[in-house]
C-alpha cells in the first residue's frame, strides 16, 4: 500500500494552519529553503527517518527545525546536546533523591505538592519523551549538535528512533505493556558540525542526509534579508512593545554589504568564515548604529572594514581587515 504523507513542508511559512498546536513556535521564523532542502525534509517525514543536517556554522541548520514546526503548526521541542549528554536524558530524567526527601518531609508536613507514593511525580520527560507522549499529532524534535556527545550517543538513540518507537521507565514501572509508546512518530531533525569526526556508520545509515551550503550569491542574501525584516515587521505589528522597529536598509546598502561580505568569504584565508547571523548583525549596524546609515559606495572598498568585530571571531581575521587601504 502506498504511504501517504500527511504533513508536507513547502518553505512557505504563510501556509501555517490556524489551529496550530500550543507548543508550536508562535513567532514567525524567517527561513529561505531551496528546493532540494525542502525535498530532504519531506523525504524524512515520508520515510519516518531522522534528517541529519551538516554545514558550516551560521548556515541555518538549527533554525530549519523551528521553521518547519512553525509552517506545519506542530509542537517544537529542542534538545541541546552537551559533552556529558546521554541518550536517556532526551527521554526522561528521574529524581530519586527528591522522592527520598519528600518521604522524610511528609512525616513533618502532610501537604506536599508531590505524592511520594507515586513515582511518576518524580520523572520529567525530555524533548523526545514529550514528543512520544503526544496523542493528537507528531512533534518536531531538534537534536542540536549531536556530535558534542561521546561516540556511543548516536547509536544509543537508534534503539528509540525506530520501530516500535517506544521506551521503558523502570523507576516508575512503565515497562513491558505499560511502556511509553509513541502514538505519532516524531519528526526528528539532527544537526552536526563534525566536531569529533564522522558519526557512526549504523547511525548514518538510518538518517536522511543533507549538507546545507552557505548562500553563495548576493541575490540569495537579499532574499534572506527581505525575509528577516519582513518577520520583524510582522512581529512588531502584533506586539505592544516600546522597542523601536529596526529600520530596513536601502537596497543600495543591502547590495553593497552583500557584495563585500561575499568577497570576504571568497578571498579565503580566514580561520573562521562569518555566517548568516553575523551578516545580519553587520547589516543592522551599518544601517542603524550611527546617526546616519553607512555610505554604500564607501563600503565596497574601504579598510578598516566598518564594524568588523561583528564578522570576525578570531584575532588573525580581525587584524586582517584592520589596516587602512
Amino acid at each position: 500500500m502506498e504511504r501517504k504523507i500527511k504533513y508536507k513542508f513547502t518553505g512557505n511559512l504563510e501556509n501555517r494552519p490556524q489551529n496550530s498546536h500550543p507548543d508550536s513556535p508562535q513567532k514567525l521564523e524567517p527561513y529561505i529553503a531551496d528546493r532540494e532542502l525542502i525535498q530532504a525534509v519531506n523525504l524524512a517525514i515520508y520515510l519516518r527517518r531522522p534528517l541529519l543536517l551538516e554545514g558550516e556554522a551560521g548556515c541555518g541548520k538549527t533554525r530549519l527545525a523551528a521553521a518547519v514546526a512553525y509552517e506545519l503548526g506542530l509542537p517544537f521541542y529542542r534538545w541541546d546536546v552537551r559533552s556529558t549528554s546521554k541518550a536517556k536524558e532526551g527521554l526522561y530524567t528521574y529524581d530519586a533523591i527528591l522522592r527520598l526527601h519528600d518521604v522524610q518531609a511528609q512525616k513533618v508536613d502532610s501537604k506536599l505538592n508531590r505524592d511520594p507514593s507515586n513515582p511518576t511525580c518524580y520523572r520529567q520527560f525530555g524533548a523526545l519523551g514529550r514528543a512520544f507522549c503526544l496523542k493528537d499529532c507528531p512533534a518536531i524534535v531538534l537534536i542540536d549538535e549531536i556530535d558534542k556527545a561521546d561516540l556511543d550517543f548516536p547509536n544509543d538513540l537508534l534503539a528509540v528512533l525506530d520501530e516500535p518507537w517506544a521506551f521503558e521507565i523502570p523507576e516508575t514501572g512503565e515497562i513491558g505493556d505499560n511502556k511509553i509508546k509513541a502514538t505519532h512518530e516524531p519528526i526528528i531533525i539532527i544537526t552536526s558540525n563534525k566536531e569529533k569526526g564522522n558519526l557512526p556508520a549504523p547511525f548514518l545509515r538510518r538518517c536522511v542526509y543533507y549538507f546545507i551550503k552557505f548562500p553563495g550569491d548576493s541575490e540569495r542574501l537579499r532574499e534572506i534579508v527581505e525575509a528577516h525584516y519582513q518577520a520583524q515587521a510582522e512581529d512588531s505589528s502584533q506586539e505592544t512593545s516600546d522597542e523601536p522597529v529596526a529600520t530596513k536598509p536601502s537596497s543600495e546598502l543591502i547590495e553593497s554589504a552583500s557584495e563585500r561580505f561575499l568577497a570576504i568569504r571568497k578571498a579565503k584565508g580566514l580561520f573562521r568564515e562569518p555566517g548568516t547571523s553575523e551578516f545580519l548583525d553587520w547589516l543592522n549596524a551599518l544601517q542603524s548604529f550611527d546617526s546616519q546609515p553607512y555610505s554604500h559606495s564607501k563600503l565596497k572598498t574601504i579598510n578598516p572594514l566598518p564594524y568588523r568585530e561583528l564578522l570576525f571571531k578570531q584575532s588573525a581575521d580581525w587584524e586582517k581587515y584592520a589596516s587602512a587601504s
